[in-house]
């Protein structure tokens, strides 16, 4: 028999990703005997041995760590679904059964072009109600995978658009951001040799995928956060040019001449037929 339930599903992931039986079924809110037993016959019915178990512990054997993999995307699908069903009918505690779409944007990028998008759209006859939905660095891409969000403003190199479809909206230039009483801020232009290295001013860190990567800086987790340290003196950061628009007077922007060119797109899910999406893409393409 072929069929995985979602309950078995949600089980295994569990057991797969804490690699204890004990404080998987703490996180599931059950006991651990029969956490144990529906793992078993899960494997008995797939026919695979889905764990190496010793005294030492829990291990992923190779088709565990397929099942993991396949898994999250399996619960990412079916978590988008209810989402997405739910703001498409106006269940989800809204008050209304208009249509709405959720917009994915990262904070403090491509702020005018957010806004002329959201202007030209709402005077669209039928227009859906449009929740946009600030993200973080590099966070967008999950967001659309489970549901979050319906269509996203995300930027390469920095994001990855694989698996999903894509409009280009804009190229952009990049600058760094810095303190306005800093040495470097009073440069009309800068490198980005000048900006890597500075002891007194190193560059701030954003996490992906829940990490953070390895330097002196200071582990940003949002906008308000970085745009204070950078008042601070405390750090600086490299961002588009269009994240002009969130500056603050103790903050200086230098145009960064050899960074390479961000551009924008309006991305959603390929498999997506929503009619209102269609609308909203359509309006992104003719700005």
């Amino acid at each position: 028999m072929d069929a995985l339930e979602m309950r078995e599903l949600r089980y295994f992931m569990a057991v797969a990703e804490e690699l204890h039986f004990g404080r998987a079924a703490e996180r599931l809110g059950m006991a651990q005997p029969p956490l144990s037993r529906a793992i078993q016959q899960l494997e008995r019915r797939l026919g695979v041995s889905l764990l190496n178990r010793n005294r030492r512990g829990v291990a992923l054997t190779g088709a565990g760590e397929v099942l993991l993999h396949e898994g999250r995307a399996a619960l990412d699908a079916t978590t988008a679904a209810v989402r997405r069903t739910r703001r498409a009918s106006g269940a989800d505690g809204t008050g209304g059964s208009r249509n709405r779409l959720a917009l994915a944007v990262k904070a403090a990028a491509s702020h005018e072009l957010l806004q002329k998008l959201l202007d030209a759209y709402a005077a669209e006859p039928d227009a859906a109600e449009i929740e946009v939905v600030p993200s973080g660095t590099c966070e967008e891409e999950a967001m659309l995978r489970d549901g979050r969000a319906d269509v996203a403003l995300m930027h390469t190199p920095y994001n990855y658009l694989a698996g999903f479809d894509s409009e280009e909206l804009m190229t952009e230039g990049q600058i760094a951001i810095l303190p306005a009483g800093h040495p470097l801020a009073a440069h009309r232009t800068l490198t980005l040799a000048d900006v890597g290295d500075v002891p007194d001013l190193p560059l701030a860190r954003w996490p992906r995928n829940g990490t953070y990567p390895p330097g002196p800086g200071p582990e940003i987790r949002d906008q308000t956060q970085l745009a204070q340290l950078i008042a601070l003196g405390r750090t600086m950061a490299v961002f588009p040019e269009s994240a002009r628009a969130w500056l603050w007077a103790e903050h200086t922007a230098v145009p960064l001449t050899d960074a390479h060119p961000i551009v924008t797109h309006i991305v959603w899910p390929a498999h997506s037929r929503s009619l209102a999406l269609a609308g909203l893409i359509r309006t992104a393409t003719r700005l």
